[in-house]
């Protein structure tokens, strides 16, 4: 009995120091609990008018670009130079979530799309072309379109001497009625032109209107900015109204414009030696041109500064502020009137480029490649 007693004690006491010798276990953690989805990104939408005008493909891959850093996740819809099937694209964008929505028009009948946005409570910013008819927007970004018109006029008068010439012969091209910056590169052209034309230093072969409310205007407008059109009717005026003259000068509103413009001149033996031809948007066949001395001059408007600004506009306006842009740009509260308020204006400053100063402003600056330039396409 006593040696069970004894046993019984040493196990006891082994048990003991056995319990006190053991490390104590740490508590299991609770399982993390899983991390949340990551908040959709939230939606802007890209309506675009065309692309048979090459700085619109540009402008929209720049945007959506800019605001995919942002964050935002970005909807691009190419119109086709129709109202209706751009209205149709607004729409879609409202109805897929877009939270804003940027706009450059291909006609004033834009407006019915932006007040049906603007009743669904999605902004809309007007982008290079101004949206007529409607209040149903606040903001509208683009350059001094007046001033593109009046750097187009500078080079037509510096380059044919006007100051002391007579006697020079000029034909007119406008864009597209439809769009509402047309007026404004003419306006602006005529501007400086126009004291020419009084003083008989400057004669102008076909319709001459001196600013884009005279009745004629209509008559030097180019539907649709179609390069086709403007073509024909350079033909039409070579074998008509200026058959008789030899032009020095073609004002022409656009890059796209002037080279048709330019293929019905070269097609006309009289003209061994080009006119001087202005253009805009510093397309790169344009610049080829320049340098090759077909085109006189363009007006470069670097689309990359005003898809960054718009972009950033964008931006304060989802997160309801006003917009705050860090690209140089003048606020204009004034000017643009849609015909029903006046909207708030962002304009970016454009630059004349001639063959001096092209590989400065398209080359240096890295909008475009030497190589590109060389052989006029990318």
């Amino acid at each position: 009995m006593r040696r069970s007693v004894f046993t019984l004690t040493l196990i006891a006491a082994a048990l003991g120091l056995s319990a006190c010798g053991k490390k104590e276990e740490a508590p299991v953690a609770a399982p993390a609990a899983p991390a949340a989805a990551p908040a959709p990104a939230i939606l802007v939408g890209l309506a675009i008018p065309e692309t048979h005008v090459e700085r619109w493909v540009g402008d929209a891959e720049y945007m959506k670009k800019d605001l995919e850093a942002m964050g935002y996740k970005v909807d691009v819809a190419f119109a086709d130079a129709d109202q209706s099937k751009q209205n149709k694209q607004i729409e879609d964008m409202v109805t897929k979530g877009a939270k804003a929505i940027v706009v450059g028009s291909v006609t004033e009948a834009a407006a019915q799309a932006v007040e049906s946005a603007k009743a669904a409570g999605v902004p809309v910013i007007s982008y290079d072309r101004l949206i007529t008819g409607t209040d149903a927007y606040d903001y509208y970004l683009t350059f001094d379109n007046f001033k593109v018109g009046q750097l187009q006029g500078e080079a037509i008068k510096a380059a044919l001497a006007l100051d002391t010439a007579k006697g020079k012969n000029i034909t007119l091209f406008a864009g597209s009625p439809t769009d509402n910056n047309a007026r404004f590169f003419f306006d602006g052209a005529m501007d400086v032109l126009k004291p020419y034309v009084t003083s008989g230093a400057l004669k102008i072969c076909g319709p001459a209107p001196t600013n884009s409310a005279d009745d004629t205007w209509s008559k030097i407008t180019t539907e649709g900015w179609a390069a086709d059109k403007a073509k024909a009717r350079m033909e039409t005026l070579l074998s008509g109204a200026c058959k008789a003259v030899k032009l020095d000068a073609v004002l022409a509103p656009n890059d796209t414009l002037a080279r048709s413009i330019i293929g019905a001149l070269e097609q006309d033996g009289k003209y061994k030696t080009l006119p001087i031809i202005t253009g805009q948007d510093g397309e790169l066949l344009s610049a080829k041109w320049i340098m090759e001395g077909k085109q006189t001059m363009t007006v470069f408007k670097d689309t990359r500064v005003l898809a960054k600004g718009t972009a950033e506009a964008v931006d304060s306006i989802i997160k309801g502020t006003a917009p705050a842009l860090t690209v140089k740009a003048r606020t204009d509260t004034t000017t643009y009137n849609t015909g029903k308020k006046v909207v708030t204006s962002f304009l970016l400053e454009p630059v004349a480029v001639t063959k001096d100063n092209l590989t400065k402003e398209l080359i240096d600056s890295g909008f475009y490649t030497a190589d590109a330039v060389a052989k006029g396409t990318k």
